[in-house]
């Protein structure tokens, strides 16, 4: 007799419309997608999605706050944080960011990056949101920046938070490249361009 498989748990309502949302608004747009795109795409009712939500501009904030959550734990759990020099972290960081270039242009692009292009001077709301993730995902790579620039006595017109900031910048202006192009080769010779930038930056050989 065979054991019986146990059930997979489910999605509540709100939280598929979130995953919903990171699919949907990054193949689509903000402005493309509807609240009927997510909710067939989440699997839910019209009624479902305004019980969790007031607005489509609503799931977008919430959105970009899932974003945060799940990319967090996908950088966290990275290889390139093992490195022990903090140099080689960041730059696996930007390694790390050129493996992920991965699959159609909506898969390895960002959600809020994406929203931010499109809402900044008309839904503050989503605006400073995707301003939270953005540079609270750059707040992560600081502390290896400041090591490494410690450890190499660098000083000069320019501090970590500013070097995390211009990798975020870089990123998201690859990610603008593939759009363009339908190409992730071009956001890859980027974020290259990124690395050879660093290296020369600290010196290394």
């Amino acid at each position: 007799m065979e054991h019986a498989q146990p059930p997979k748990p489910r999605r509540d309502g709100r939280t598929a419309l979130l995953d919903a949302a990171l699919k949907v608004i990054r193949r689509q747009g903000y402005a493309g997608t509807t609240v009927d795109d997510l909710c067939r795409e989440a699997g839910v009712t019209k009624g479902a999605f305004f019980h969790h939500f007031a607005s489509k501009e609503a799931l977008a904030v919430a959105a970009a706050g899932h974003w945060s959550e799940t990319t967090g734990g996908f950088f966290t759990a990275a290889p390139y944080h093992d490195h022990p020099d903090p140099l080689d972290r960041v730059l696996g960081y930007i390694d790390f960011r050129r493996a992920i270039l991965q699959g159609e242009v909506p898969d390895f692009t960002c959600l809020v990056g994406t929203m931010v292009q499109e809402t900044y001077s008309t839904a503050p709301a989503i605006r400073d949101a995707s301003a939270a993730s953005i540079t609270g995902h750059a707040a992560t790579l600081v502390p290896d920046i400041t090591a490494a620039m410690a450890e190499r006595g660098l000083r000069g017109g320019w501090t970590a938070e500013s070097l995390a900031l211009h990798m975020q910048a870089v990123l998201q202006g690859a990610f603008i490249l593939a759009k363009a192009t339908g190409d992730a080769a071009i956001a890859a010779a980027s974020v290259d361009h990124l690395r050879r930038y660093v290296e020369l930056l600290f010196k290394t050989p």
